[in-house]
This record gives structure tokens, sequence and C-alpha cells, in this order.
């Protein structure tokens, strides 16, 4: 099989549903089998950003929410979004200030991540923040209820192994900084 060729045909396509974060089309298509079907893609309007803050005593901060869609609480790196247009390394530096009240001197993208490749086209990035400076957080409404945590890395990393951080660019991010700071 060729990787680069579609193996997919799209018939048709028709919008489901439109809010100011996400749009829903359903496909009408020929699988690479060839029996017809439909197929639900959900393109978000936002790049996903999420963010590993490291202190030079290798502590780390999550944030803690309860998550709607889940119904249940979630750990996780600091995260969120921009417009797709937007430059994202802007998007992570809000995001890490607004939630956490973090600014860093030094950032490196360490990561590209597709979230759920089998529904969404969301894509994500992921940086590793260094040379930290504290300020005050600049929560929206909706994360009133953000909880902040300060924790070594490490701890974070067996949060991870524990199934205790379960959201996947958490999970991605915070085990590709442990590889890359033990090679």
């Amino acid at each position: 099989m060729n990787e680069i060729e579609n193996p997919w045909q799209k018939l048709s396509s028709k919008e489901i549903y439109d809010n100011p974060w996400i749009t829903i089309h359903e496909h009408e298509v020929i699988n690479p089998g060839g029996g017809r079907g439909i197929y639900g893609k959900v393109s978000f309007k936002n790049t996903a950003v999420g963010i590993i803050p490291l202190d030079n005593n290798m502590n780390t901060w999550l944030v803690g929410q309860y998550r709607y869609p889940l119904d249940e609480y979630s750990w996780e790196i600091p995260m969120g979004g921009g417009p797709i247009e937007n430059d994202i390394l802007e998007a992570a530096k809000c995001e890490l200030k607004e939630e956490t009240g973090i600014t860093a001197k030094k950032w490196e993208n360490i990561m590209r991540i597709h979230t759920s490749n089998s529904i969404t086209d969301e894509q994500g990035f992921v940086f590793l923040a260094t040379e930290l400076e504290f300020g005050e957080r600049e929560l929206e409404e909706s994360e009133s209820d953000l909880k902040l945590w300060k924790l070594p890395f490490n701890d974070a990393v067996k949060m991870v192994m524990g199934n205790k951080i379960t959201d996947s660019i958490s999970v991605a991010g915070l085990l590709k900084v442990e590889k890359l700071l033990n090679s």
C-alpha cells in the first residue's frame, strides 16, 4: 500500500453541528475495503498547546479540574489552545501565565500530537518551559475551580504510570520530557 495515497473516497459531506470551538461533518465514504458508509469528523477551531514547566529543582506544575465530558476530575499539564492561524508559542505562553502565573525565559517545542486521529483532525503541541518566573494567575471564568499543584517532575511521571494522569497530551508530554531528560 502506498502510504501517501488516500485509500478513502469521499462521496459527499455535510455539516452536522457548529459552535465557536468545533465543527462536526458527516461524510459519505467508500472505505479502503470498498464498502460504503459514513464517517463523522470533528474539526477544532483552535490548536491545542500543552506546557511542562520545569524549575531548576526538577519540580513541575499540574492543574486539576473537573472535566465535564468525562464526568470526572482530571490532573493535567497546563494547557489550552489558540486560534489555528495564530502562533502556537504565543498561545502556549498565554496558557501558562493564565493557569499558573508562570512565565518562562526558555521555550522548547518538544512534540506534535494528534489527540484522537480516528475522529478528529485536532493537532496539539507540547512545550518544555524552563528558566521560570512567578506571578499571578489570570484564570478564565470557566477555570474558577482550577487547582494548581507543584510537585517533583518524577512524581508527575509516576502519576502517568499509575493511571492518575490520563489526558493524552499530558501523558505524551510528560513521558517525552522524561525521555529527553534521561537520554
